[in-house]
């Protein structure tokens, strides 16, 4: 009998909206502008009265207007005179729950796309507070969601501007005020608007296009979204049927009940169309829309003390222009300056000259890359960490490098960085090929430079036989040779104690050591050109000599005793 009855009255819905579709579609179409006559230029048409509705909609989401929302809103309306033990003749007045309650409902369902899911390094602007995150819940989410007073409202958002593009009759919808009540059927106009953000650094986010989701640990491009189409289906005639206004915006269902256990609940309203954004719409910020807007935002993210806001905001930018030189030169700066200040932190030694501290800073990783590699390999992510881990710097400091060498490459400091980058992330071919090419294209009379090239690319050798463990490995006597070329090329006292102990260093991976005494000659003169390095200390050279591969040797022979001597 209940089969009966559900299979009847949902025949009667569907031969009554049939027949009201019937009666009402006309499949017109209303544009704005309409062609004139020959030799005439397009003159300006009224909104009908539907694209007006969906308009002062959509303005009043924007603009967190929740009486006009939500007398505009068939959803809300439907409830409020459901809900009404008497005949509906007006609005709720001003200050009405009903009102807080609509709009409770519609931020429920922008929920999902105001929940933060960066982490680490991939923050985006605004690094706190709403970012709106249009990501696979795209195609699902309703057309309100994109004029969200949280884009519309300055603040937090920097405002949007809503145009009437088009709009067309389309199948009329029906719905029921009572269980038990009449099928009602309403005309149909399906309004498309034009959604216009104004900031590419507050836009709402979205994957870039032709983008699949592969694996959960693959990061797919993301875009700032510049415009996007909606479309919204409007109601008309509603006054007839005891509604206070007569049009009314179909955005979201109302939440309803089935029957019965095991009943399929109504549909509330039933409608051919929803209220959503078109993706084929979807245009994107780029580089050549606001350049001014990017440069500043740039210089502004140098200034902020905070690295997660720093890095938010160029990554913001660096949306909109993936090869915006100014941010990328900040962003790797600074992440190469928070990498060494990770390696500071750890070997706590206080030394007072720069340069000699970026050497010691640099050195820390380097030994440690070839070893545990723990604080290199594990992002907060894979380690379920409240805090960035000096892997999160080093994962979004490569890609940027990469881009940067690329567009500016005459830059060498940013070709060193990239190299001793790929070094720490064990990145074996291209951490010894970077530094293959940056001895090659610096000339012979740049010697500081070449001495410095030439060492890098004895430790990237030395890293890369450290980690592998090769008896007779090529390349260590090649880094002995590069630490060698690199010595007769240094000027600076800190350089050639560098280039000669590499020498001894790259000797530990040598057949039984090679030649002991040799080892002994080099670590001797490393602390002759120690003693003249400013800033040097006792602690500092006792912390080379530590090293925990060189040490093994230097405290298993008496030969190295005097040297060890140095460090008492």
């Amino acid at each position: 009998m209940i089969r009966g009855n559900l299979f009847h009255r949902r025949q009667t819905i569907a031969i009554v909206t049939l027949a009201c579709s019937l009666s009402i579609w006309t499949g017109s179409t209303e544009p704005i502008l309409a062609a004139g006559g020959k030799g005439h230029s397009p003159a300006r048409q009224k909104p009908s009265p539907a694209a007006q509705t969906a308009l002062r909609y959509a303005e009043a989401m924007a603009h967190g207007d929740r009486m006009t929302a939500g007398q505009l809103d068939f959803a809300c309306q439907y409830r409020f005179i459901t809900a009404s033990q008497t005949k509906v003749k007006q609005f709720a007045p001003a200050g009405d729950p009903s009102y807080e309650s609509c709009w409770h409902t519609l931020t429920e369902a922008h929920a999902p796309m105001l929940k933060r899911t960066d982490t680490a390094m991939d923050v985006i602007w605004p690094s706190t507070g709403p970012l709106v995150f249009f990501g696979d819940d795209l195609p699902r989410a309703p057309a309100s969601a994109f004029v969200m007073d949280v884009l519309g409202t300055s603040p937090p958002g920097s405002g949007l501007d809503v145009t009437v593009v088009d709009s067309r009759a389309i199948p009329a919808g029906s719905f029921r005020l009572a269980t038990s009540g009449k099928v009602l059927a309403v005309p149909a106009t399906l309004v498309h608007l034009s959604v216009q953000y104004h900031d590419p650094l507050t836009s709402p986010v979205t994957y870039a296009a032709d983008n699949v989701k592969w694996t959960n640990t693959i990061k797919r491009p993301r875009r700032s979204l510049k415009s996007v189409t909606t479309q919204w289906v409007v109601f008309t005639g509603l006054k007839q049927h005891g509604f206070p206004g007569d049009a009314a915006v179909f955005n979201l269902p109302v939440a309803s009940q089935p029957e019965a256990p095991g009943m399929v609940a109504d549909k509330i309203p039933f409608a051919t169309e929803t209220s959503r954004a078109l993706p084929e719409s979807l245009k994107w910020w780029g580089p050549d829309d606001q350049p001014g807007t990017l440069t500043a935002a740039a210089a502004r993210a140098a200034g902020f003390p905070d690295l997660r806001d720093q890095v938010a905001l160029l990554n913001r930018v660096l949306l909109v222009d993936p090869k915006h030189p100014e941010a990328l030169t900040v962003l790797t700066r600074h992440l190469y300056s928070v990498l060494l200040y990770e390696g500071r932190n750890s070997h706590r030694l206080n030394i007072k000259d720069p340069a000699l501290g970026i050497v010691v800073d640099e050195f820390y990783w380097n030994i440690y890359a070839q070893g545990a590699r723990m604080d290199l390999s594990n992002s907060m992510e894979m380690g379920g960490l409240s805090q960035p881990t000096p892997a999160d710097f080093l994962y979004r400091l490569i890609p940027a490098l990469q881009t940067l060498v690329t567009i500016r490459p005459t830059q060498l400091d940013n070709r060193f960085r990239l190299g001793v980058a790929y070094r720490w992330n064990n990145d074996q071919i291209p951490m010894v090929e970077t530094f293959e090419a940056l001895v090659k294209d610096i000339p012979d009379n740049r010697k500081t430079p070449k001495s410095e090239a030439l060492l890098q690319l004895a430790w990237s050798r030395i890293n890369k036989v450290s980690w592998n463990r090769i008896l007779h490995d090529p390349e260590t006597p090649r880094a002995y040779a590069d630490a060698e070329a690199a010595l007769a090329q240094a000027e600076l006292p800190l350089d050639k104690f560098l280039a000669e102990y590499a020498m001894a260093y790259s000797m530990i991976f040598l057949p039984n050591y090679g030649d002991k005494t040799k080892m002994l000659h080099h670590l001797t003169e490393a602390k002759r050109w120690f003693d003249e390095v400013p800033g040097k200390t006792n602690e500092v050279w006792r912390y080379f000599l530590n090293a925990e591969l060189l040490h093994a040797v230097l405290d298993a022979d008496p030969m190295f005793t005097p040297i060890l001597a140095t460090v008492s």
